[in-house]
């Protein structure tokens, strides 16, 4: 028979309950014991929703507070000591390495102040993940009270058996990193780490669990030798533990492993392997073929990363195949990786047309379409006719409806010409323009693009978006909001000002709803990172710019300034990668047609005034595929060009910018250089400088503001915490060369931690900028 399972649910909540609990806590207007019992509300309510859906297997240890890889840093007590000197509770420890904290000295507790670990995407998701940050000495001992064991005696007290999943003791160790000052290669601490895992399971197994889900998703990455070599040793000892640990579930997804396929046999004795069929159903020969006699296969064919309904006839197909192999008790229906990534139900949805709410599946519906599918394959296709015909219907009127072709944009795709990708000059005439024109001083200084979103604009926004403020009245509130923030930005000093996006719901979303070819949702909201909620548009058609969409409001920016305004736009990429794009059509398209469109934006803002133009592609890298090779050629090239078919339509005085989030270039450099941008700004506060080399090494000729300071948590850094980071700067990058910058955009902060923050960042540029012009 084959059954099914889920690999994990989203935790936010239908009306992204945990997101308000933990902001409340923060805030200090709920308790700790409060904050934890919507945590249990929440998973009782998700583990039931799954039950109901008919899911077989459901997972437990799913859930956080704030990121699953940093549970997994305080279950095995590995904890940097800058944390643990301050003997804060547990809950404030966790909260701490995720997010920083700082907090005057009180009668009953001193002073801390911490940053928080790095951040870093979660494979080439938009999901990110709190980094495993190692010591030369590290140790590893399990919590006294762990948390996966709590919570699947949680799920077991309300008559569901889950199945806990645990990041795995490679992919924990690979994704780590040494501490600033350690030396120490991660992988080299794994038999520290192994009897941790195993006492672990031991525990599990005691309390119940007959299976535990052990994801290592690094299996589709390139992988040295020695981490390869660690499966081996990993799995043998756990396997050794025997009948006295729970059956195991290897996990793997985002991508193929027929490139490690010999790293199965170092999994023989484990239960089962799961792998992802959505993103790369032509393993699945392979990998069958590699399976030890008895070992099941986890079809991995719902897809846990988009919102588009499955097609239940090739998903059925791809399921029956591996049966045909295996036979039936050996396969099981999966979700393609957990459903983490996808919005929490369609069911929320009240205000989308029909005929498009019929093409999409949320996390919910999901959990219901794999016990579908497997149904169908055990039963046959009688048994879910109903089922079966409704979702051909789906799949018909999608690939027939108007919405998705406009004959107009694939004309106009038709026409671009290789000259179109090219500026006017060489960056070495264009600086020389620029600064003619600008007039900026050494180390400028500028921010990211947005300013903190207050209560007041959100709430301006809601009235006017249900029609109880006339536009008139809400275009009056907005002029007034940027204001406030050009006269902020005068009087901190910076040199290059932005308006500070106060008519910005989401950097892709704003932009998305004054496009063709979108459709927005009212809740769906998916995590980004700890509280941080998104909600991505979606790509149902062919995309264009019917009219202008940020001219007016940088037009009157710049008008009450004598200073240089930035004009602020998301390229093309991170449009594409933090929508949900189309799945019938190469994203390479896609890219093109969001290229076309900003490309008329970022002229209309030229004829505006506007002479320094930003065109944000944090998810550039997020969007590299995970391997080196052809595919990931592939798309650099189109990625690029994309970029270029953007910005290039300016003249020389007009100075374009980037910002791209992480600054681990190293591999695909050639690309960073291709883009041509003027100025690079790039997330970096918590990195090892040490990144930066590879400017010095590759000779980039062009500007970078590397961020000095982190704008993910509300902590406020000492001026000499900022020097210290421009000196690094300053040892791979030319005086000429530097920005001086935050790591990103300002709109989740607080104006008083914002002004503190930028007051330190220009005082500390004006420093630099006095020693090195004398």
């Amino acid at each position: 028979m084959v059954t099914s399972s889920v690999l994990g649910f989203p935790r936010m909540g239908g009306n992204r309950e945990l997101k308000k609990a933990t902001e409340a806590y923060w805030a200090g207007k709920i308790s700790a014991e409060e904050l934890i019992q919507t945590g249990k509300n929440l998973r009782a309510s998700h583990w039931k929703i799954q039950k109901d859906a008919g899911a077989g297997t459901i997972a437990s240890n799913d859930f956080s507070f704030y990121d699953h890889v940093l549970d997994h840093i305080q279950l095995f007590n590995a904890v940097p000591n800058r944390y643990r000197k301050y003997n804060l509770p547990a809950l404030d420890e966790f909260f701490a390495m995720g997010r920083g904290l700082q907090r005057a000295a009180t009668e009953s507790s001193p002073a801390v102040d911490v940053p928080s670990l790095e951040m870093v995407k979660w494979f080439d998701s938009n999901y990110h993940y709190v980094r495993p940050t190692l010591q030369d000495n590290q140790t590893f001992s399990l919590a006294a009270d762990p948390k996966p064991v709590r919570e699947f005696l949680e799920a077991k007290a309300q008559g569901v058996n889950t199945r806990p999943v645990l990041v795995g003791p490679v992919s924990f160790l690979h994704l780590g990193k040494p501490d600033r000052g350690a030396s120490v290669n991660p992988i080299t601490l794994l038999e520290n780490l192994l009897p941790v895992y195993i006492e672990l399971l031991t525990k599990l197994r005691e309390v119940g669990a007959e299976t535990v889900q052990i994801d290592e998703p690094i299996l589709v990455l390139d992988l040295p030798p020695r981490t390869k070599a660690a499966f081996k040793t990993a799995y043998a000892r756990i396997a050794a533990a025997g009948v006295s640990i729970p059956k195991i579930t290897v996990a793997t997804y985002f991508g193929d492993i027929v490139h490690n396929i010999d790293v199965l046999s170092s999994l023989s004795a484990v239960s089962a392997v799961h792998v992802d069929l959505v993103r790369n159903p032509e393993q699945l020969d392979t990998v069958t073929a590699a399976l030890a006699p008895g070992q099941i296969l986890s079809a991995g064919v719902v897809n846990g990363r988009n919102i588009w309904k499955t097609d239940f006839g090739e998903a059925i197909a791809i399921v029956q195949k591996a049966v045909n192999a295996l036979g039936a008790d050996r396969v099981v229906v999966a979700t393609s990786s957990s459903l983490l990534h996808t919005p929490h139900t369609l069911a929320s949805e009240k205000n989308l047309p029909a005929e498009v709410a019929d093409w999409f599946s949320f996390a919910s519906e999901k959990a219901r379409e794999v016990a579908v599918i497997a149904r169908a394959v055990t039963e046959g296709a009688a048994s879910v006719k109903a089922e079966l015909d409704a979702n051909a219907a789906s799949m018909h009127s999608r690939s027939t409806s108007a919405r998705t072709n406009d004959p107009a944009v694939k004309e106009r795709q038709s026409k671009v010409t290789a000259a179109m990708y090219e500026r006017q000059s060489s960056f070495t005439q264009r600086i020389a323009a620029q600064q003619t024109h600008l007039s900026l001083p050494l180390f400028p200084t500028t921010t990211i693009g947005s300013f903190p979103q207050t209560k007041g604009i959100r709430v301006a926004r809601q009235k006017f978006g249900k029609g109880d403020i006339s536009a008139a009245e809400y275009e009056s509130f907005i002029e007034k909001e940027i204001e406030l923030v050009v006269r902020e930005q005068e009087a901190l000093g910076l040199d290059v000002l932005v308006h500070g996006e106060p008519e910005r719901n989401d950097m892709v979303q704003y932009f998305g709803e004054r496009l063709t070819g979108y459709v927005f949702t009212n809740f769906g909201w998916v995590q980004s990172y700890g509280s941080r909620c998104v909600r991505p548009p979606i790509v149902v058609g062919d995309i264009s710019r019917p009219a202008p969409m940020t001219v007016k409001e940088s037009k009157y920016a710049a008008s009450i300034t004598s200073k240089p305004m930035k004009g602020m736009l998301t390229g093309p990429i991170t449009c594409l990668r933090w929508s949900f794009p189309r799945d019938d059509v190469h994203q390479s398209v896609q890219a093109e047609q969001l290229a076309l469109a900003l490309r008329d934006e970022v002229v209309d803002l030229e004829t505006a005034g506007v002479n320094v133009i930003q065109v944000d592609e944090p998810a550039l890298r997020e969007g590299l595929p995970l391997r080196s090779g052809k595919e990931r050629d592939a798309y650099l090239d189109w990625a690029v060009k994309s970029f270029r078919l953007a910005t290039t339509g300016v003249k020389d005085v007009t100075q374009i910018h980037s910002h791209f989030c992480y600054s681990e270039f190293q591999d695909f450099f050639h690309a960073i250089t291709a883009l041509d941008a003027d100025v690079l700004s790039i997330e970096n506060s918590k990195s090892d400088a040490k990144l930066l080399k590879v400017f010095e090494d590759e000779a980039y000729p062009r500007h970078i503001g590397p961020g000095v300071y982190d704008i993910h948590s509300p902590r406020v850094p000492p001026q000499e915490e900022i020097r210290a980071r421009i000196e690094e700067m300053l040892q791979f990058l030319k005086p000429e060369q530097l920005w001086i910058n935050p790591d990103c955009g300002l709109k989740t902060r607080q104006w008083p931690e914002t002004r503190a923050a930028l007051d330190i960042m220009v005082k500390a540029a004006k420093e630099f900028r006095a020693k090195y012009q004398a």
